[in-house]
């Protein structure tokens, strides 16, 4: 049974990992912060007097099945509602301007060329729909495996198949991002 430290300690460990994780899911630091405090919540309520060694695995499955009910909810949602005030300014003045929207805070990106950021950009929106469009089981087996650095084992009893499943929808992921993408021009 993993003692308060333990757990504690476990958690902190995890916490940039999954925020970053689910950010890259949801692409919403205050929806990814909500998602990944949800899962510790869980967690700890639910499981926190297992074993240290099954932590990972309960955490990264917590984890998955926080993120799909946020995607179900936005869906949901997004179903009834139609929030325009997405567009208001940040300062509420009711002028939308969307060049400011787009404004690099990075000083490196700066220093290229407008031409060098377009195309990188271009190539990383290409790259980010393309896994999108990936059916939903590769994309998890793909994201945990070179995204979390997840092994076979740890990804299949996360996601609650066998290894050899793990290794088929990351094989096809692989095949389907690499054709989809040497379509588009782009050679990694």
């Amino acid at each position: 049974m993993a003692t308060e430290r333990e757990l504690s300690d476990f958690l902190k460990s995890v916490e940039n990992r999954a925020f970053k994780r689910s950010v890259y899911h949801v692409r919403n630091e205050e929806s990814a912060l909500d998602i990944v405090q949800d899962s510790m919540m869980k967690l700890a309520e639910h499981y926190g007097d297992k074993p240290v060694a099954e932590l990972p695995m309960l955490f990264q499955r917590i984890l998955s099945n926080c993120t799909l009910d946020w995607f179900r909810r936005q869906k949901t949602r997004n179903a009834l509602f139609s929030n325009m005030s997405d567009f208001d300014s940040a300062d509420g003045d009711g002028d939308f301007d969307l060049l400011e929207t787009f404004q690099s805070s990075d000083n490196a990106e700066r220093n290229e060329s407008a031409e060098d950021t377009t195309r990188r950009a271009q190539v990383l929106r290409e790259i980010d729909t393309q896994i999108q469009e990936l059916p939903a089981r590769q994309r998890e087996a793909f994201l945990m495996r070179y995204w979390e650095e997840m092994d076979v084992a740890e990804t299949a009893s996360a996601m609650g198949c066998s290894e050899g499943s793990v290794k088929t929808h990351c094989s096809r992921a692989v095949q389907s991002l690499s054709k989809a993408l040497k379509a588009r021009g782009i050679h990694l």
